[in-house]
């Protein structure tokens, strides 16, 4: 048994029927302190999947989020820095900062990631997370997309394809700091740019600051055409990988935005004088809205039925998206050279045993260290000594990391 402050040790990595390939990016270990459920634990794995089962609320979700902080973000739940501290049973305030270390196998070999909640210590002072790479404080977290891609599918994701194009914008985003390190601090430029620019212009109305509104229209400019390209850049490669044989679907995917539109006719110089015009026109309230990529949506076919991901089942949404995950594990290991690391929560539950066994060897076959997690070990039966298996209770973790 794992509880506070012990370590599970794993089994060869190599252990298995030769199928799988080792990862060359992976988790070796995790140690968490004050995060959500956990007051200390640390765990130890290989370059296996990782399956984590048990009952609803026993802290498999948190573990994953954990590790969703190796990226650039909120994490995968989206959270603000103090909703993540550890909150004791039937305490009013948090028992600390929550941290994070990860000791990682990444290409350039070993390195140690630390990250967590610095808290406030003052009425002025602002909380923020903090980020230290081998011992070395780090102030942009853009470096750790040069050490790892982690990319995360979870069932409040179930309704991505259907719901509002903010929440694909996110996923693509995330999609693109795999490939490019510095995508994650134009989209934050971008976006602190759009609600000062935003603000401004609700608040003092005509008589705004021209001269302010043109600083941060030129910022706009330069930052929004090159998300715009990055996006689309990433979308065209995907088109390239999507079609894999097996029971998931073939799916087409393209950007829609006014930037990306002129961006397929025109140079990104002219685009930039296209995007600054169409700015500086839209200044008035009651004026039409800007254009940007704070609007554009990323669209998704299901190529053999030839309809719109959001016209499709609910099971065929969920295929789809898994589909375009293992595309762009592919292509990260095609163009990079190293392995993602996929956190994949209650994934499984609802696919068939056919699509199951194909997410399996897929997983196996490019040789990604996923994390699943699931209620039910008996569904991931089939990758037997080709995955570590632990089980989680009341933030306890058991097993021995081979079944």
């Amino acid at each position: 048994m794992a509880g506070e402050g012990a370590v599970l040790a794993m089994a060869d990595p190599q252990a298995g029927s030769g199928l799988a390939r080792t990862a060359t990016v992976w988790v070796a270990r995790l140690a968490l302190t004050h995060f959500r459920c956990y007051a200390r634990v640390e765990l130890e794995t290989d370059g296996r999947p990782v399956v984590l089962t048990g009952p609803n609320g026993a802290g498999k979700t948190n573990l994953l989020e954990s590790l969703s902080f190796l990226a650039p973000g909120r994490g995968l739940r989206n959270a603000t820095l103090g909703g993540v501290d550890r909150l004791p049973p039937g305490a009013a305030s948090p028992s600390g900062s929550w941290a994070v270390a990860a000791r990682v196998m990444s290409r350039g070999g070993e390195v140690v990631i630390g990250t967590g909640h610095e808290a406030a210590a003052g009425e002025t002072a602002r909380e923020k997370r903090v980020l230290r790479i081998d011992g070395i404080a780090a102030q942009d977290k853009s470096a750790l997309t040069d050490l790892i891609a982690v990319v995360w599918l979870t069932p409040q994701m179930d309704r991505l394809l259907q719901e509002g194009a903010s929440g694909r914008r996110r996923f693509l985003d995330r999609l693109v700091f795999a490939f490019d390190s510095t995508h994650a601090a134009r989209v934050t430029t971008y976006e602190h740019a759009w609600r000062e620019r935003s603000r401004l212009i609700e608040e003092q109305g005509a008589s705004a600051d021209p001269a302010w509104l043109t600083a941060l229209e030129q910022r706009l400019t330069e930052t929004g055409v090159a998300i715009a390209a990055a996006r689309r850049e990433l979308v065209s490669r995907l088109n390239g990988v999507t079609d894999s044989p097996g029971p998931f679907p073939r799916l087409e995917l393209a950007l829609d935005g006014a930037v990306e539109g002129w961006l397929e006719k025109a140079p990104a110089l002219t685009v930039e004088d296209q995007f600054r015009a169409a700015l500086a026109a839209a200044r008035s309230p009651a004026g039409p809205p800007a254009p940007g990529p704070h609007r554009s949506d990323l669209k998704v076919v299901h190529a053999q039925k030839g309809i719109a991901a959001d016209q499709a089942s609910t099971g065929e949404q969920k295929a789809l998206l898994i589909a375009l995950v293992l595309a762009h594990a592919r292509l990260i290991a095609a163009e990079r050279g190293g392995t993602p690391v996929l956190l994949l929560d209650e994934v499984v539950a609802h696919l068939d045993e056919e699509r199951r066994r194909h997410l399996f060897d897929a997983l196996l076959e490019i040789g990604a260290q996923a994390w699943m997690t699931g209620t039910d070990e008996g569904l991931f039966r089939p990758l037997g000594s080709q995955a570590q298996f632990f089980r989680i209770k009341d933030a306890v973790i058991a097993g021995s990391g081979s079944d």
